[in-house]
């Protein structure tokens, strides 16, 4: 069972804080922003020709992100649980934006996948499993960020680096980066898939 109550975990940040970063559980925009620049660094140079997934996109911040920046991916798709991050991600983004849960549906292949945050609230043996269906489902990598410290909040899932290190050996991912050091508490990681 997840250690929280998904539902109103985020209902409740959304009635105290709307639509803005701390509507879905970050400090600010400044910190949230900060986690997309380093999850953009891990892909390509060009997102012209990429479709990317974003795993549990709650209201679409990643691509308005790029959009800012002057980017495009050839296809954005959004995948979250909560019906009206949803329709708030489709408003802003106007890209395929789905209900799906990752831990138990059926996900669209893409190029890569990205995760800012959904994991934060879920057991380890979530995550686990949420980082298999992502990275199985791209055809060339999931970047993801992860809070950093000791595994003892009874609300957020920490990691140590070593423990991503470990999962990406029990997946035979050969080729995978982690990146500390942005934020304190806070890494981020790329399990990229084998070169054709």
């Amino acid at each position: 069972m997840p250690r929280v109550d998904n539902e109103a975990f985020y209902r409740g940040a959304l009635a105290a804080h709307g639509e803005t970063a701390e509507g879905v559980h970050w400090n600010s925009t400044e910190t949230q922003e900060i986690r997309f620049r380093v999850l953009r660094e891990f892909l390509p140079d060009d997102l012209s020709d990429l479709t990317l997934v974003d795993a549990g996109c709650g209201f679409g911040d990643f691509y308005c992100y790029l959009t800012r920046e002057g980017e495009q991916p050839h296809q954005y798709i959004g995948l979250d649980v909560m019906q009206p991050m949803v329709e708030t991600a489709r408003e802003r983004t106007g890209c395929e934006i789905w209900i799906l849960d990752v831990l138990k549906d059926p996900l669209p292949e893409a190029d890569y996948y990205l995760c800012s945050g959904a994991m934060n609230t879920l057991t380890r043996e979530e995550s686990a499993q949420f980082i298999r269906n992502c990275y199985e489902a791209s055809t060339k990598g999931f970047a993801f960020n992860l809070l950093k410290g000791w595994n003892t909040s009874p609300i957020f899932n920490y990691y140590q680096p070593r423990e991503i290190r470990r999962l990406a050996q029990e997946l035979d991912v050969d080729d995978y980066r982690i990146v500390e050091g942005y934020l304190a508490g806070d890494f981020s990681a790329i399990f990229l898939k084998p070169s054709c």
